[in-house]
This record gives C-alpha cells, sequence and structure tokens, in this order.
C-alpha cells in the first residue's frame, strides 16, 4: 500500500496519503491492504460494509453516527471534491465537541481514517462527487444520529455561502448540547 499516515487536529482521526504510481497510461494505487493499515494507523479494523454515494455540488451530508453499533470509517472520493467534516462525539474526550476538516478530491487520492466515537459529513465542491467508504459496523436506522451541520456549539466553518443542499433527516439535527453522545 505505501501509505503515508499523519494525525490531524483530532488525534485519532487519520489522514492517508496512499503512494500513486503514475505515467502515460493513467495511474494506480493500492486503495487497501489490512496488514499495513493495521501497521501504521494503529488499528485493527474489520470492514463489513462498503457504500457509494454520488452527491450533486452543495449537497451537504452529515453530520452523522450510530450511537450503537458506532461505525469507524475509511472514507475516499473516486471523482469530484468534498470538504470532509468530523466532530468528536465522545463527551468524555478533551477534544469533545472539537471539529476537524480536509479537502478529499480524486485528484489527491487522500483517505481518512475515522473512528467510532466521531460524527462524520461532507460538502461537495464540484459539479458532482463519488464518494467511498468502508464501515466497521453495519447499517442501523434506528440507532443513526445526526449533529445539526451548522451548530454554533461546534462553529464548523464550512466552504459554503447560503444553505446546502441537505435531507430532511439532515436538517433536523440535534445540537452538541442536545444530541446522544458516546461515553
Amino acid at each position: 500500500m505505501a501509505i503515508t499516515v499523519t494525525a490531524t487536529a483530532l488525534p485519532e482521526v487519520k489522514l492517508i496519503e496512499p503512494k500513486v504510481f503514475g505515467d502515460a497510461r493513467g495511474f494506480f494505487l493500492e486503495s487497501f491492504n489490512e496488514r499495513e493499515f493495521v501497521e501504521k494507523v494503529g488499528v485493527e479494523a474489520r470492514f463489513v460494509q462498503d457504500n457509494h454515494s454520488r452527491s450533486a455540488k452543495g449537497v451537504l451530508r452529515g453530520m452523522h453516527y450510530q450511537i450503537e453499533h458506532a461505525q469507524g470509517k475509511l472514507v475516499r472520493v473516486v471523482a469530484g471534491e468534498v470538504f470532509d467534516v468530523v466532530v468528536d462525539m465522545r463527551k468524555r474526550s478533551p477534544n469533545f465537541g472539537k471539529w476537524m476538516g480536509l479537502h478529499l478530491s480524486a485528484e489527491n487520492h487522500r483517505q481518512l481514517w475515522v473512528p467510532a466515537g466521531f460524527a462524520h459529513g461532507f460538502l461537495v465542491l464540484s459539479e458532482t462527487a463519488d464518494f467511498l467508504y468502508k464501515t466497521t459496523d453495519y447499517w442501523y436506522p434506528e440507532h443513526e444520529r445526526c449533529l445539526r451541520w451548522n451548530d454554533p456549539g461546534v462553529g464548523i466553518q464550512w466552504p459554503i455561502e447560503g444553505e446546502p443542499v441537505m435531507a430532511e433527516k439532515d436538517k433536523a439535527g440535534k445540537s452538541l448540547s442536545e444530541a446522544d453522545l458516546y461515553a
């Protein structure tokens, strides 16, 4: 896999940059190698579900988490560009309520490891974006929760003017002070 792993402002959240081999034909990269992931990210993750979403420019998906059956996620963009955001939802964490965001795109090939205990979402910056993510647990709609995308108590600085395009369930997200939290 030949990856470079860097801790983000939320130390458990890891930026993963794979080695890309390119020439006139295109490029090749190894998107996942369990042995190297365990060695460099320091997590033994068992992925049980792969998801793929396509969204138009200005769509914001998130900020999602599951209070039971918490999911770790390995995320990446294979077409387009997004601003990807993670919020620490662990009430005993020194980083509780803090957020970090970065650009993921088909061009930069970056991936992000989002461990269980964090809310996750993204805003599409390109005309469309294809977003892939592997999860460590299955999706259980009855356990899904949503943090309000524009909660002033968190203060995410989204690169958008006006309102994003969102699902009704995401518009109904709760503020950090009202949200179900991890211990």
